[in-house]
């Protein structure tokens, strides 16, 4: 018979109590559970990182300036076992890698539990993340790196963070690149390198500049370098500004200038201040032909003989973006030929630049062959740009160890 059943219903007070003693030992487990899961996979890695054991091998790749060392040093010696690595060894996933010099970069790198790269110096494909069973955590800078194979990192459940440029608040090396891009442009044109080598070996004037004003500038991609670059053209050397990507529309066009604090179209003549055209007429038109596409799929080879061969003998080539945009033994082909007067490029298929580089000569501008100017990949390597990066690493990493969020996580 059931408890009071004189009233017509059961007594179900001892089963309450049972119930509220289950979920006083229950829900603070949910509670939990449910808060880890909010504060997402970082935070889970950092706490899970506490564990390991002091000290902790760090590797500093590709810091050629030495920028980083005093930076990761003030840290707790004991807790810390620093190499710094300054020579770059051939990517891991370049076609010429042999599979001796893939098994040395593994040998590198496998005994380290935290490396820290800088931008895309040393890329991190899959199949180099599955030979290095310590690594815990990699520090990288800049706020993507295609470099990186973001999904195995995540799959393995490594953090990646990236770093910004607080200095050039958000972007990443906007401004340094648009100097950089603009200066390679006017050296180009000035003969600049050409006639400082010709006075420091006894000579002196060489070949005539070629002005710029008035002249035609041609963006591939008119993204926030290609629109800083043209403005600073526009603004400073009355240059006209011709523009092209797979997915540029002169509406889009429109919209960027006026982004820029520029007019859309001169008040005179109605012309577009950025004006779209096929990319065939940019490269058969333009006296300056500068490179601001984002390095994808779609635009890996953009450049090929073809295109080079379009453009008319007394143009420009700027290359400021990435190497792989161009069809390398293609550009090199036309510039050995002299069919184009200048190309000044800072990127490159391969970096550092192999010591047999037919890149390397001194011969550029000789007997037919076009004048060639290079940097060695600088338009981002400001002093204040990478001592910022390097503080946030170090931020990072403390951070880490001691379980706490982890900024900008790349994934």
């Amino acid at each position: 018979m059931p408890p009071d059943s004189s009233h017509g219903r059961l007594d179900l007070s001892a089963r309450h109590e049972e119930f509220l003693d289950l979920k006083h030992r229950i829900f603070p487990l949910t509670l939990l559970s449910t808060s880890l899961l909010r504060r997402g996979s970082t935070r889970l890695f950092a706490t899970m990182s506490s564990s390991s054991s002091f000290p902790i091998k760090v590797a500093v790749l590709d810091d050629y300036q030495g920028i980083s060392e005093p930076k990761f040093k003030a840290l707790d010696s004991s807790k810390y076992e620093f190499s710094f690595f300054k020579d770059t060894l051939r990517p891991y996933n370049h076609p010429d890698t042999t599979q001796d010099v893939k098994d040395q970069l593994v040998k590198r790198l496998e005994p380290f539990t935290v490396i820290s790269t800088m931008r895309e110096r040393t890329p991190f494909p899959r199949d180099l993340i599955a030979r290095l069973p310590n690594l815990k955590l990699l520090l990288t800078t800049g706020n993507r790196n295609l470099a990186l194979d973001l999904p195995a990192f995540k799959e393995r459940g490594i953090p990646v963070t990236g770093a910004v440029d607080k200095s050039n608040p958000g972007s990443v090396g906007s401004i340094s690149t648009t100097e950089h891009c603009v200066t390679m442009i006017l050296a180009a044109a000035r003969n600049i390198a050409q006639d400082d080598l010709a006075v420091k070996t006894g000579g002196w004037q060489t070949v005539p500049a070629v002005s710029l004003r008035g002249k035609t500038l041609g963006t591939m991609g008119l993204g926030r370098l290609g629109v800083a670059v043209a403005k600073v053209m526009i603004v400073g050397f009355g240059m006209k500004v011709i523009c092209w990507s797979s997915n540029l529309t002169q509406e889009k066009a429109d919209e960027q200038a006026r982004q820029a604090g520029l007019p859309v179209e001169d008040e005179k003549t109605g012309e577009k201040t950025f004006k779209v055209v096929s990319k065939e007429e940019l490269l058969s038109t333009a006296d300056v032909v500068s490179m601001h596409l984002v390095l994808g799929d779609r635009s890996r080879g953009a450049i090929a003989k073809k295109d080079l061969e379009l453009m008319k003998k007394t143009a420009i080539f700027v290359n400021t973006s990435r190497g792989p945009l161009v069809v390398e033994e293609d550009l090199l082909e036309v510039l050995e030929q002299g069919k184009i007067r200048v190309a000044a490029l800072d990127v490159f298929n391969l970096e550092p630049l192999p010591l047999d580089s037919k890149w390397r000569t001194t011969k550029w501008g000789e007997d037919g062959r076009s004048r060639v100017l290079l940097t060695p990949h600088m338009g981002y390597v400001e002093e204040d740009t990478l001592s910022g990066w390097y503080d946030q690493q170090v931020e990072n990493l403390e951070r880490w160890v001691k379980g706490e969020q982890l900024a900008l996580n790349l994934y």
